[in-house]
């Protein structure tokens, strides 16, 4: 009997390799999605008195909580000038950029996750923009009797000008951080993604991102931790792609191959 080989079946897409959004529409949601951000913060000025007022509360209730007072990492920047430096830098330029590199990385490497992600930033970013109508808030800059200081302005790059003729933010939108919880995201995001052994290491760019925010007095340790529950409910509605072979290293993308059977052979 004259037997030949032929695959048992045809090989199977790996399941990672979801389609890749189209560009165009993607370009315009993530624009979008950065244009929101600045808008509705924009929206919600107007509520000094109430922002001081919360702000007073929110300081308050940190010392009740017996949580570490922001003064204390503060001092530690103020050690030399070139830390204090490059927190205010970090806090000006890492922000937006790190946010758009992470998702330009998904995109490219990993379409289902970046679906995903942009999902869940989505979703926080909305809420988040909710909170500054409801509860305005000064940050901790502001507040004289704190005896913390305002960074940006007294050593540089500052990127807020004077409350009162500052037309491009809103200054009085600090909980929650979405500093932080952009970066808490971007970690999240590339451990899920990846599995190299090394990356844990990412949760130093929100463990830096947290420092900063505090330690130049831009933000309350609230404001990261409500930052933080908002992303945690934002990822347990949208769950993330299952993990594949796809995303286990160099060559985990290659299916295995399959034994050929023999047509017509006996079974």
């Amino acid at each position: 009997m004259n037997a030949r080989t032929e695959p048992a079946e045809a090989a199977a897409e790996p399941p990672d390799a979801t389609a890749r959004p189209a560009l165009i529409r993607e370009l315009l949601l993530v624009a979008g999605l950065f244009l929101v951000y600045k808008l509705g913060r924009q929206l919600a000025t107007g509520h000094t008195g109430n922002a001081f007022h919360n702000a007073h509360r929110v300081w308050d209730l940190e010392r009740a909580l017996h949580l570490p007072h922001e003064n204390s990492v503060q001092s530690a920047l103020l050690h030399g000038d070139t830390l204090v430096h490059l927190a205010n830098a970090h806090y000006a330029t890492v922000h937006f950029p790190a946010t758009l590199a992470f998702l330009v990385w998904l995109y490219l490497r990993r379409p289902a996750h970046y679906v995903w992600a942009r999902r869940v930033l989505a979703v926080v970013t909305t809420a988040a923009l909710v909170l500054p109508f409801t509860f305005p808030l000064a940050p901790p800059r502001m507040l004289t009797s704190t005896g913390l200081v305002d960074t940006a302005r007294r050593y540089g790059p500052s990127v807020y000008g004077p409350p009162s003729s500052d037309h491009l933010s809103n200054q009085f939108a600090a909980m929650p951080s979405l500093h932080f919880g952009w970066a808490l995201m971007v970690a999240i995001g590339l451990i899920v993604a990846t599995r190299s052994r090394w990356r844990w290491l990412w949760l130093l760019h929100p463990l830096i991102t947290l420092l900063v925010i505090v330690g130049t007095a831009n933000h309350y340790w609230l404001d990261a931790i409500v930052a933080t529950a908002m992303l945690g409910l934002a990822l347990t509605v949208i769950r993330p792609p299952h993990r594949t072979a796809g995303t286990a290293g160099r060559g985990a993308g290659r299916l295995a191959p399959r034994e050929p059977v023999l047509v017509g052979a006996p079974r």
